[in-house]
């Protein structure tokens, strides 16, 4: 219920990727939001107003049924002052083009044009008309009037031409939707690198030793972290499929790909955020540097095999016994270089008795600025949802329990509090 009592507002207009937007609604009243539909004439050729009021459960709005009594929503200056995000999707290129230059002659552009916060723009258009210098144009002089643009993908488009134009992925605009409504000052174009995932550490090339780690918590902390507004990298091994496009995420498979990875991302983060904004052919940049975050959440393995062989191992080559030589693993999160960013540390732990000494130890050993303690037992184990966390920083210890993505949330409240700048 990450969108409780956001109210949403989508505008819809005349384009066959219509159809897509149902989904949309659905997923935003899923997640607890109130949702209201305005429509142009043109939508209504492709899907009849009674759709839109049954999936979102409240009347649309459009040419013909505005209102202008005291109490009502339903005209175009209210319905913005009830809305806290205006959604365009799908966005034809008839308003794209119309919105750049304030023409208001229909109720969403008039709606659009009264409201004065972000409006999340979906282009769904022919590739020649997205492409045409005149869209091009419009879209660009949009980003610098409080529009942000959910960029359309290439695909075959329903007229049959291949190329750039679709309507963006149904996830993609949720997730954009629930970033702008949920960003937090604090994390906001903060550059935070996470490990995820257990390693996996080659015998020969059909076999290998890993762990059980699912790569869950680390995901969970990286859509948490990207919806609160941040520049999110996650170095992992598995368990980020479902994640948005827009985190950028690196495959490493062994211990020693990880630390290559991590180290290379520390780097770039530790460059600040770059941000710019484009008017036609003119450009500025501006660097936004906030101390980073490392999370190293991954389960890396302690040892892995000496000696690593290409091919496979035969039974008649090994023998009946097989005495499988194995080194200490190199210490990820000792040999970083983690000068000027906040670490925190992961420490999954099974005794109970010395799990609390064990996680305090690390952070005293390992110089990390906080440590989320995790036991494992029959009530929470490994590839589950659900999780139980102790957050040990500075001489205060928390405690988190319940779905994966929501403690994520609460302890990244947790590190904001306790290190804000």
């Amino acid at each position: 219920m990450m969108l409780k009592n956001k109210n949403i507002l989508v505008g819809v207009t005349g384009s066959i990727a219509i159809y897509k937007t149902l989904e949309l609604i659905r997923l935003y009243i899923k997640a607890g939001a109130n949702v209201k539909v305005i429509m142009t004439s043109s939508a209504k050729k492709f899907i009849t107003p009674l759709t839109f009021e049954t999936i979102s459960q409240s009347q649309i709005l459009d040419d013909i049924n505005e209102s202008w009594d005291k109490d009502s929503y339903y005209n175009h200056i209210a319905i913005g002052k009830w809305a806290d995000i205006f959604v365009i999707a799908p966005a034809s290129a008839n308003t794209i083009n119309k919105l750049s230059h304030g023409i208001a002659d229909n109720i969403l552009t008039q709606a659009a044009l009264a409201y004065p916060r972000v409006k999340l723009l979906c282009p769904a258009a022919n590739t020649n008309m997205i492409q045409n210098p005149i869209t091009s144009a419009s879209m660009k002089m949009l980003k610098l009037c409080n529009y942000k643009i959910v960029e359309p993908v290439s695909k075959e488009l329903a007229c049959r031409d291949i190329g750039n134009g679709a309507l963006s992925e149904v996830d993609d605009i949720y997730y954009a939707t629930v970033r702008e409504l949920l960003k937090d000052e604090y994390w906001e174009n903060r550059k935070v690198v996470l490990s995820g995932g257990g390693t996996v550490e080659k015998i020969d090339d059909v076999r290998y030793i890993s762990n059980f780690s699912s790569g869950k918590m680390a995901s969970s902390f990286a859509l948490a972290l990207y919806l609160k507004g941040a520049d999110v990298c996650l170095v992992s091994s598995r368990g980020y499929e479902e994640l948005p496009k827009d985190i950028h995420i690196i495959n490493a498979q062994s211990s020693q790909e990880m630390y290559s990875y991590l180290q290379e991302s520390i780097t770039v983060a530790k460059k600040g955020t770059k941000t710019s904004t484009t008017l036609m052919d003119d450009s500025k940049s501006t660097l936004i540097q906030k101390k980073p975050y490392l999370f190293m959440v991954a389960a890396v393995s302690d040892y892995v095999p000496l000696y690593p062989q290409n091919g496979k191992l035969k039974k008649s080559m090994i023998g009946e016994k097989w005495d499988l030589e194995l080194k200490q693993n190199i210490d990820i999160l000792s040999s970083l270089d983690r000068n000027d960013i906040y670490t925190i540390g992961f420490k999954a732990e099974m005794d109970k008795k010395v799990a609390y000494e064990n996680a305090q130890n690390m952070k005293t050993q390992k110089n990390i600025d906080a440590v989320c303690l995790n036991i494992i037992d029959e009530n929470n184990s490994f590839g589950s949802n659900s999780n139980k966390i102790e957050l040990i920083i500075n001489d205060k210890t928390m405690s988190f329990d319940g779905n994966k993505f929501d403690i994520s949330l609460e302890i990244l409240d947790s590190l904001s509090s306790e290190f804000y700048e």
